[in-house]
């Protein structure tokens, strides 16, 4: 194969792991009856008048599997964290005693569990879809390379890695699905 096809299957590998290690970051943020201090990843709260991660701004801990504390390293930041995890809307109420804030997971009802279970099938369809429009993308590719001289045979192995590499990636996605409804179901 030509350079220019290895670099166009390199990166195809390149491409979908980005969008698989996307799709395991936003599987934490579902939560599944279980504390994770990445719930509250990407809640920004307004530090000085810049919007700031919460977690440059307090320690974030677990107390148990259903607490999730926040300590703010300045006491004046205690009600502003508090809005922002308020704004943000994860379902959870903070609760401030002046010099914590403390997040209570609720027990997960089985008609929240399957809720749950439908975001992360979302999650993981977009996953797929952005899956395929890398491969087309990289078909697209080298089809302009065959155009451009390159031999029908080495176009056609091409395109037949790219589609090797799409379903090795889709089988991953699956697994990470299943995995992550296993954990939600589990009571």
């Amino acid at each position: 194969m030509s350079a220019d096809v290895n670099k166009i299957i390199s990166d195809i590998g390149a491409s979908m792991q980005k969008a698989l290690n996307h799709l395991e970051a936003e599987l934490v943020k579902i939560r599944a009856g279980k504390a994770n201090p990445n719930m509250i990843d990407g809640i920004m709260a307004d530090y000085y008048g810049n919007p700031t991660p919460i977690n440059q701004v307090a320690n974030i801990s677990i107390l148990d599997a259903r607490t999730i504390s926040v300590q703010p390293w300045e006491k004046n930041m205690l009600q502003v964290i508090e809005r922002a995890i308020i704004m943000a809307n994860i379902g959870i109420n903070p609760q401030n005693d002046g010099n914590i804030i403390r997040l209570f997971l609720p027990p997960l009802t089985e008609e929240r569990r399957k809720e749950l279970v439908k975001k992360c099938n979302a999650e993981g369809e977009n996953a797929k879809v952005a899956m395929r429009n890398i491969r087309r993308e990289a078909i697209e590719a080298i089809k302009k390379l065959q155009k451009d001289g390159l031999s029908e045979d080495i176009s056609k192995d091409a395109e037949n890695a790219a589609q090797q590499e799409t379903d090795k990636y889709i089988v991953l996605i699956e697994k990470h699905l299943a995995a992550k409804e296993k954990e939600i179901m589990a009571v």
